[in-house]
């Protein structure tokens, strides 16, 4: 999975003067990042109650967060796989795969895991389709990192993070806040369905850009070769692995909230479900600005500096006042809001770090997109499992500082993350890369100039 192809003209489909350029949007794949928006609310739908439901029908909390460890330990496998698979098959057919699968096991989670309520089909239930979401999301994750200009990376992977965040959990726990008052949370959780089933179909029937539809590994390379290559990259370039590993870290928290925090804001601080499930809408709805704002940020000071400080050191700080603010003030309500959305605004500071994993190993982007997104998906897993672990003897609080701890190394493993500008033919675009923390713009006669912005 070597030498991903970079069109010679990335992004030459776009109009020139079109709003989706202007801002950051590769116009050819547009449809696809509104799809993807659809596709991950009906995802989100259940993100903000399915912990306590489950607890409801008789699971207890720990096997609950068990529940929600191993969707994510298959999730984390998928990730990687749609990075891998998309070099091999194209970015486009991974995603329907993951469309199907998704329609597949979340019936089968519905009609007989569910009912049931039995704990080892819960497990296989939910375990099973935490194989979706990541092929059909990640997948056009590498699709605009083959597509995007290198100018504007960071920009396109914050639109992209500005849809997926902005349907899993934002629009989707709204919706599950006007549903399940009308439909119970099982009928709410069929209505996702049928929200999962649009998006993806928008995105796969409107878009019409090519690349996507193609392999992007070189020609010559065996699959197995190319699979191997996406994991041994992890320690061939320790750059690549210590990027990865902070991926992790970043939404690690956020996962293990969402198993931890329904319970602890309602029975602990005071709120209604409807006020939980609206806070959290309102936590990430932060990110539908902040994700494309620290995306352009990032574009403009430094990927690598956004990253560290605005991610690392912010979600260190906001991930303890989440906890301990509400703790002090009870149901406080508008300053519940106000700490959630300072710990989603923070979130966004990690954005950058997509365009920067394509700098790092710029000869294999591929390999680089599927170690990515590998730690993307380690923290579906990683989240859950530390409350598994660590709620019962350490509580809510301790769990924080855990998080917590997660986001200061994450800064700190960034400051590794200095980038490496390869030789280009001059037909190529021209990406603005960094070197011992500077930018160095490239000419095409192969001139560079050093600009410091800390990237």
């Amino acid at each position: 999975m070597t030498n991903t192809p970079v069109p010679p003209a990335m992004g030459s489909t776009d109009r020139p003067r079109s709003v989706f350029t202007r801002v950051g949007i590769p116009q050819s794949l547009s449809w696809g990042y509104l799809g993807l928006l659809v596709f991950m609310t009906g995802v989100g739908i259940e993100a903000g109650y399915l912990s306590p439901y489950l607890e409801s029908l008789g699971i207890s909390a720990s096997n609950v967060a068990m529940v929600f460890t191993v969707y994510g330990i298959t999730g984390a496998v998928a990730a990687w796989f749609a990075g891998a698979l998309s070099d091999l098959w194209g970015p486009r057919k991974v995603m329907w795969i993951g469309l199907i699968t998704f329609v597949v096991t979340h019936v089968f989670f519905l009609t007989v895991a569910i009912p049931s309520a039995d704990y080892p089909l819960l497990l296989l239930g939910y375990g099973l389709r935490g194989l979706a979401f990541p092929l059909f999301a990640y997948a056009f994750l590498v699709w605009i990192a083959a597509v995007a200009p290198a100018r504007q990376m960071g920009s396109a992977m914050g639109w992209f993070w500005s849809a997926f965040s902005a349907g899993l959990p934002t629009i989707g726990s709204l919706a599950a806040s006007l549903l399940i008052p009308h439909i119970g949370e099982r009928g709410t959780l069929w209505a996702a369905l049928g929200v999962v089933v649009a998006g993806g179909l928008m995105a796969l029937l409107l878009m019409r850009e090519r690349t996507g539809s193609q392999r992007l590994a070189p020609a010559g390379e065996s699959p197995m070769a190319g699979l191997v290559g996406s994991l041994t990259i992890l320690y061939r370039n320790p750059r690549v692995g210590a990027g990865a590993a902070v991926r992790m870290f970043n939404t690690a928290s956020q996962f293990g909230f969402l198993v931890m925090l329904p319970v602890w804001f309602v029975k602990e601080i005071g709120l209604t479900n409807e006020q939980w499930l609206r806070l959290l809408a309102i936590m990430f709805a932060t990110n539908i600005v902040t994700n494309a704002l620290f995306g352009a940020i990032g574009d403009r000071v430094g990927w690598r500096t956004t990253v560290a400080w605005c991610g690392g050191l912010g979600c260190t700080l906001s991930t303890l006042v989440l906890y301990y603010v509400p703790t002090a003030v009870g149901s406080q309500y508008l300053v519940c809001v106000l700490v959630a959305v300072f710990y989603g605004a923070t979130l966004s500071g990690y954005v950058p770090l997509s365009a920067l994993m394509t700098a790092i190993a710029p000869t294999h982007k591929g390999q680089a997109m599927a170690a990515l997104n590998l730690g993307a998906g380690a923290s579906t897993f990683v989240g859950p499992l530390v409350v598994s672990l660590f709620l019962g003897p350490l509580g809510v609080g301790g769990v924080t500082w855990i998080f917590a701890g997660f986001h200061a190394v994450s800064a700190l493993l960034t400051l590794v993350l200095k980038t490496t500008v390869p030789p280009l033919a001059p037909s190529q675009s021209l990406p603005r890369q960094a070197e011992t923390g500077n930018d160095l713009l490239v000419s095409p006669t192969g001139a560079t100039s050093s600009t410091p912005k800390g990237r």
